[in-house]
């Protein structure tokens, strides 16, 4: 597997470009959020920076307890980040329906558990851990 990124998103000096929303489960039928700007040339690179950049820990963040999703959204925007517009709610199937308020689309992408590991895993794959 290769990636089409000259430089991967966590080893590129420049501004965040997205941030990640890491959406989990608190308990007591409540959802926390904790945002981050990371950066990338769209949502698949953000996540892939949030993954692997400062902080990431090679992919910490998916192994966070009670993790739903992470949403990544273009643009930096203050506001989102203290308060995302995010609504979870349980889909019929066992998983999750995710809507966000005044998303345009192709704006923001949200990506379940299994998503963020199989791209971990692909990363590692390719990168090697530690890179």
């Amino acid at each position: 597997m290769t990636f089409t990124w000259k430089t991967p998103p966590w080893q590129r000096n420049e501004d965040s470009t997205h941030m990640a929303v890491l959406v989990a489960d608190a308990g007591d039928g409540q959802i926390s959020f904790n945002t981050q700007s990371v950066r990338g040339d769209d949502a698949t690179e953000g996540l892939a920076d949030l993954l692997m950049g400062p902080g990431g820990a090679e992919g910490a963040a998916v192994l966070m307890p009670g993790l739903l999703a992470v949403v990544v959204r273009r643009g930096i925007d203050v506001m989102w980040m203290a308060q995302p517009p995010i609504q979870v709610s349980p889909a019929g199937d066992g998983g999750l329906n995710i809507a966000v308020a005044g998303a345009e689309e192709g704006e923001v992408t949200a990506f379940s558990v299994e998503e963020a590991k199989a791209l971990l895993d692909r990363i590692k794959a390719e990168y090697g851990a530690g890179q």
